[in-house]
């Protein structure tokens, strides 16, 4: 089976949106010519994604979050809204954790920075493609804790909900959910939960389908709303975990 970055790859198809012409000439310049990716358009407001995906069939959309009519958190939900929708990788800086965690609940595959060098963001536009997030378990660390900010009341109703769907999955996809909401690799999982990386992506898929999620990032959010991780951590502290 070939890696993204393989010469045997399909060709990604790209598609940018950013207000600023500066920005996607930038972006045209490093992008347009990367190995494994095709850029296949760009436009510079969220009003103009519709008519641009139905145009070039993008595979991932790498969406800016401030434009000035429609901006990019309200364009990644209408658009992810769409059967068959592209992802969405959204553009921000680091500062902006409440319009990034809005932008993932609303079925973004992750984000990078505007500052990021060239390889990267190449290399999380072919990892989204191949349906991996783009969010390391650092900065998902980052917007978990800004998610636990919240008022308590709103946190409590949070994770009330997020438990009722987090008993949906059986044993072994809670399992398996925990293991995502972690940060772990389908590898990882795997090697934890003695389970081939076949079976943990097919345990993912389920878990995705049966709680209508659009990506692991999502899965992650469910399992931090419903306070699993921290339940983790104090076990660990009690040195009841084996």
């Amino acid at each position: 089976m070939s890696s993204p970055t393989s010469p045997e790859a399909p060709q990604v198809r790209l598609a940018v949106v950013d207000d600023d012409p500066l920005v996607r000439a930038g972006l045209a310049l490093m992008l347009g010519g990367a190995p494994g990716i095709d850029l296949v358009g760009e436009c510079a407001d969220g009003t103009e994604v519709a008519a641009l995906v139905d145009r070039t069939h993008p595979d991932v959309v790498l969406m800016d979050i401030r434009m000035p009519v429609m901006d990019g958190l309200a364009a990644t939900e209408e658009l992810r809204r769409r059967a068959g929708a592209p992802e969405v990788i959204v553009l921000t800086t680091f500062h902006a954790d409440e319009q990034v965690l809005r932008a993932i609940r609303a079925g973004a595959a992750g984000f990078v920075l505007k500052d990021t060098p060239p390889a990267q963001i190449v290399e999380a536009v072919l990892r989204v493609a191949a349906g991996e997030p783009v969010l390391s378990p650092a900065v998902t660390r980052r917007l978990m804790a800004r998610a636990a900010g919240d008022p308590a009341d709103e946190r409590r109703s949070r994770r009330t909900r997020a438990r009722q769907r987090f008993a949906e999955l059986g044993e072994r996809e809670q399992d398996v959910a925990t293991a995502v909401g972690r940060g772990s690799s389908n590898a990882e999982i795997a090697a934890t939960l003695h389970l081939s990386v076949a079976t943990v992506k097919a345990h993912v898929s389920r878990i995705l389908a049966r709680l209508g999620l659009d990506n692991r990032v999502q899965i992650a959010l469910l399992v931090h709303d419903a306070g699993l991780l921290h339940e983790d951590e104090d076990e660990a502290r009690d040195g009841r975990l084996g």
